[in-house]
């Protein structure tokens, strides 16, 4: 019987060749599209989680005021794991430095590099080769990934190998680890924390004032992580006492949670966000159920061509379960061909979608999971699918059958528009959402964000340079095409350092605020274009200006100042006593998800970063000087540059990715739907050819018949739009609440999206109307 069964599904799929590849096609673009979002989704979920003591693994942030951050003091950590027993081990790691390594004539400069404490492989438990217990136990150790291992020494044998870095420290190799691309730390190099000790005064002294260290701790195996938070008013209390001057709270976050539920400053780069993991869960649901409603329409749309062979197999004994096994045994069959199209698609599209996410997602021969899932949602899928035309076809009375009495209920036509409806409310609300999208982040590559941001090109400061500042100011100002320069502490485009320990007069004792300082030269404001409202900028022509302060508009509210009386107040600055003497516009130095924050500017001793703006065409010439004065004043170290609006594309690089994502599965829902469409628009042209011959005869002209046929469409699609337009303006406004500063929500989104979605289904339609209209009535009613 089951033989039986087989054969004739594969007949009956060879014979309605095109409605088999439009269901064979549909449900492979569904499948695709839901693995390529399991896998990513996968991935975001499983950060950190492969570390043997992740789930007892916390790391504790802090909270002054409306400042939330990642990082806290140095000598926090280990005094808090002195005095409180559930605190079996603590790590911190530096915040990412830049520097320079040379080894096996090799010479680069590396963004990642961290530093440490001894303990960090024995809590991570990175795949290393080498002893994690004595990785970094001496000041001359280092460890390195397994990339930059194979990039200077040609392998990832490196262990006892030295490296230089910065041209005078040397390191021997102790650890070479392989890169666990999902954790949310991610390394090039990790030094011992001892190897700065004699260093960093925050080190040195143990300090509980200035937060600058990933702090994490091992907490008792026995604790319940429903009593962690139990733990903070004893750490707050313990912080109180060695900190009075600083009011702050802080939180024990989950190494698990890290990677999607922190929106923090300071944080480590390359964070995601569980509303996208959860938005393309959904995405990922409704285009595979948007592929299976495509199957049951392509079905049903040729039901009456099966009908006979039902109501014959009926009269011969066959039962309904037996019918209903037959039409399921199809739907599994249409659906493991789908799968094998799927996974093809996949492997063919994870290159160029990994390139899109920024992922590097993958499939693996032995992923025992992975393939059983994906044979899960196949077999789902088939039932699913299947699970209508099975019900439904089984169901015809064999009398009124033979008869050609073949009535399709009304009930079935509802719920077959009903998931037309379904299909294009989901077709809508990604439109919707890719267009605002695009909207969003194009808003925030042109806004004035207070400052000037093009043609600007800046160089880190290293090596030499920190003690030639004279004379780089000098060749710089020699050169017409590098003479319109300022060096500065860092850029004002994400700006992370800042100080709890300000005072002015009248301040409120209980007022817990950080707030965030740039040091400055006297060509900032010029050269970034920065407004002066109040007072005067630094100036050479005032020695004292080295504890003056400027302070922007935000800064002044805070301060409960009058802009008539705001020059000449007293401000002290980390203890540093001086006087406001100007007050600056306020313009945005964090991504636009943040308001803009109080801001203090002093004149700059040291340095840090060197910007130049090139003139009109001259951004090559530009750099050809500045590799000249790099070369001049650095020669051991190799020239390094960005400019300043790439640095700004670079904090968006999520959203951006997320549009893009929207973007591509938006167009296959759409494409899914039309192929629904089709399908439902040729039933009802199967449904209605008598009739449409009969007006034919009559002297109905084609194209009243194609406005006959569509029209009843026009109407699905206007009601799926009536449905989807206030869905899509809840989740729009949800997403947009994540900016601070946003556009308003476009009505032209809300115009364009309906016409577009209008003149697909209108061509989709038009094509089997046109066929249907076109038909020779003769072939309908020879039968009559």
């Amino acid at each position: 019987m089951i033989r039986n069964y087989i054969k004739i599904a594969l007949r009956n799929l060879i014979r309605h060749r095109s409605f088999t590849l439009l269901n064979v096609f549909g449900l492979a673009i569904g499948m695709a599209s839901m693995i390529l979002i399991l896998l990513w989704v996968r991935n975001e979920l499983s950060y950190d989680r492969s570390f043997d003591k992740s789930q007892y693994i916390y790391r504790l942030t802090s909270n002054v005021g409306p400042f939330k951050a990642a990082v806290t003091p140095a000598g926090m950590g280990p005094g808090l794991q002195q005095v409180i027993p559930q605190i079996r081990s603590c790590v911190r790691v530096s915040r990412p430095t830049t520097s320079l390594f040379e080894a096996a004539g090799h010479k680069f400069s590396e963004n990642r590099v961290f530093y440490a404490d001894s303990d960090f492989f024995k809590l991570f438990s990175f795949p290393l080769d080498g002893d994690p217990v004595s990785a970094l136990s001496r000041p001359n150790n280092i460890v390195i990934s397994k990339d930059i291992a194979t990039k200077y020494f040609g392998s990832a044998s490196a262990l006892g190998k030295t490296i230089v870095m910065d041209n005078r420290e040397i390191f021997v190799v102790t650890g070479v680890a392989d890169d666990i691309l999902s954790s949310s730390l991610q390394f090039d190099c990790i030094l011992p924390l001892s190897s700065v000790m004699g260093i960093d005064n925050d080190l040195k002294t143990s300090s509980w004032k200035n937060f600058n260290f990933y702090t994490y701790f091992e907490l008792d195996h026995t604790i319940n992580p429903s009593r962690v938070a139990s733990l903070i008013p004893t750490i707050k209390d313990i912080y109180n006492q060695h900190n009075q001057l600083t009011k702050a709270d802080f939180t024990l976050q989950p190494l698990t949670e890290i990677h999607l539920h922190s929106d923090l400053q300071i944080d480590l780069p390359g964070q995601g966000n569980i509303l996208y993991v959860r938005s393309f869960l959904i995405v990922a649901f409704f285009i595979l159920a948007v592929a299976c409603i495509n199957f049951m329409n392509l079905a049903t749309a040729k039901s009456s061509r099966r009908a006979k062979e039902i109501g014959l197999r009926k009269v011969m004994g066959s039962r309904r379960s037996h019918l209903i096994i037959q039409f399921f045994g199809e739907s599994m069959i249409i659906s493991i061909i789908s799968l094998v199209i799927a996974i093809a698609l996949v492997f063919i599209s994870l290159p160029a979608f990994n390139n899109l996410t920024g992922k590097v997602l993958s499939i693996r021969v032995g992923d025992g999971y992975l393939w059983s899932g994906m044979l899960g949602i196949a077999i789902l899928t088939g039932f699913l699918a299947g699970s209508y035309p099975a019900i439904f076809l089984s169901g015809f009375n064999p009398v009124s059958v033979l008869k050609g009495k073949l009535n399709m209920g009304g009930g079935s036509l509802l719920l077959r528009n009903s998931l037309v409806i379904l299909q294009f409310c989901t077709a809508i609300i990604l439109l919707t959402g890719t267009v605002v999208v695009y909207m969003q982040l194009n808003f925030i590559k042109n806004k004035n964000l207070g400052f000037e941001k093009s043609n600007l090109i800046y160089m880190r400061m290293t090596g030499d340079i920190w003690n030639k500042i004279g004379a780089l100011r000098s060749v710089l100002a020699e050169n017409s095409q590098t003479s319109n320069f300022t060096i500065i502490s860092n850029l004002p485009v994400s700006l992370t350092t800042g100080q709890a320990n300000v005072q002015w007069e009248g301040k409120d004792p209980n007022l817990k605020i950080v707030i965030p300082n740039l040091d400055i030269d006297e060509n900032f404001l010029s050269l970034f274009k920065i407004d002066l409202l109040q007072g005067r900028g630094f100036s050479r022509e005032f020695n004292g200006d080295s504890t003056n302060y400027l302070i922007n508009e935000k800064a002044m509210k805070v301060m409960e100042m009058k802009p008539r009386d705001v020059l000449g107040q007293k401000l002290s600055f980390n203890g540093v006593d001086g006087s406001i003497i100007g007050v600056i516009k306020d313009f945005n130095f964090k991504p636009l998800q943040y308001p803009i924050e109080p801001l203090v500017l002093r004149l700059s001793k040291n340095g840090g970063v060197v910007v130049v703006k090139a003139g009109p065409g001259e951004v090559e010439g530009t750099l050809k000087q500045l590799e000249k004065v790099n070369a001049q004043l650095n020669p051991t170290y190799p020239f390094s540059f960005n400019f300043v609006d790439n640095d700004l594309d670079n904090l968006y690089r999520g959203e951006r990715q997320m549009g893009h994502v929207f973007q591509l599965f938006a167009l296959l829902s759409i494409l899914i739907s039309c192929m629904g469409l089709y399908g439902l628009s040729a039933f009802i042209a199967e449904q209605r050819k008598r009739e449409i011959a009969v007006r034919k005869v009559l002297g109905a002209s084609s194209g009243g018949i194609v406005y006959l046929l569509s029209g009843k469409f026009t109407q699905l699609i206007l009601l799926a739009l009536v449905i989807a337009m206030p869905i899509s303006w809840i989740l729009i406004n949800n997403w947009l609440k994540g900016f601070e500063y946003r556009i308003a929500i476009p009505w032209t989104a809300f115009l364009y999206v309906p016409l577009l979605t209008l003149v697909i289904a209108w061509l989709t339609v038009g094509t089997e109307s046109i066929k249907a209209a076109s038909s020779n009535p003769i072939k309908s009613l020879r039968n009559e």
